[in-house]
C-alpha cells in the first residue's frame, strides 16, 4: 500500500517525536508499504524518509519546485522517485492521489491544512481512503476534544467526526490502515445528516 505521513517539517522539535516517527516508518516498510510525502529531509518527514529507507521500502518525494530553487527547505536525497510540482495545490495532489491511505503525526499549520484537506475531501465523498491520526505523547488530545465539540455544536455530523481515527501505537496505525473497509456512508450523511 502507499501511505501518504504529513508531518512537520521543523528541525527544532524534540528528538523523541523524531523517534517515533522514524520507527513508524520503519514498520511501515517492513510491512510491505511505501512511502508518499513532502520530500523534507528535516523533522518528521524526513524521520518517516529515513524510517521507511531503513526498513527497506520505497519513498516518493513531492515537492514544489520553488523549495529547490529558492532554498526554502532540504530535500531528502535519498527518494526513489521525486515529484516537482509548480504550486503548493498541485503537491497536496499530487500526494493525495498517489496515497492508497493517510497517517497525520504531529506538525504545525501545513501538517493541519494537509490533514483538513484530505478530510474535507472524504467528507464531500470525492475518496474513501483510511485517515490515522498518530497522537504522540498527547499531542493531538485538544484536536480530538474540539473536533468532538464541533460535531456536539452541530457544526458537522457525527458520522464525520469518525471519518479518521486516533492512535497512540504504531503497530495499531498499520493494523488499522492494512484491515480498512470503507463503510459505504454516502457523503450526503457526512455532510448533512439526519
Amino acid at each position: 500500500m502507499k501511505i501518504c505521513v504529513f508531518g512537520a517539517a521543523s528541525a527544532h522539535i524534540e528528538k523523541r517525536y523524531i523517534d517515533y516517527v522514524e520507527q513508524l516508518g520503519e514498520k511501515l516498510a517492513k510491512r510491505g508499504h511505501s512511502l508518499v510525502f513532502g520530500c523534507g529531509a528535516s523533522g518528521l518527514m524526513g524521520a518517516a524518509a529515513r524510517g521507511v529507507k531503513r526498513g527497506g521500502g520505497r519513498v516518493h518525494g513531492v515537492v514544489p519546485k520553488f523549495f529547490r530553487d529558492e532554498g526554502i527547505e532540504q530535500l531528502f536525497d535519498e527518494c526513489d522517485e521525486i515529484t516537482y510540482t509548480d504550486t503548493m495545490s498541485e503537491r497536496k495532489k499530487t500526494m493525495e492521489d498517489e496515497a492508497e491511505a493517510f497517517i497525520i503525526v504531529p506538525g504545525g499549520i501545513g501538517t493541519f491544512e494537509e490533514f483538513f484537506e484530505v478530510l474535507t475531501l472524504k467528507q464531500l465523498g470525492r475518496h474513501e481512503k483510511a485517515i490515522a491520526i498518530y497522537n504522540i505523547d498527547g499531542y493531538y488530545d485538544n484536536l480530538e476534544k474540539f473536533m468532538l465539540e464541533v460535531a456536539e455544536r452541530k457544526f458537522i455530523t457525527f458520522k464525520a467526526y469518525e471519518m479518521y481515527t486516533y492512535f497512540t501505537s504504531d503497530d495499531e496505525i498499520l493494523d488499522y490502515l492494512e484491515s480498512y473497509k470503507p463503510d459505504g456512508t454516502p457523503w450526503q450523511k457526512l455532510k448533512i445528516g439526519d
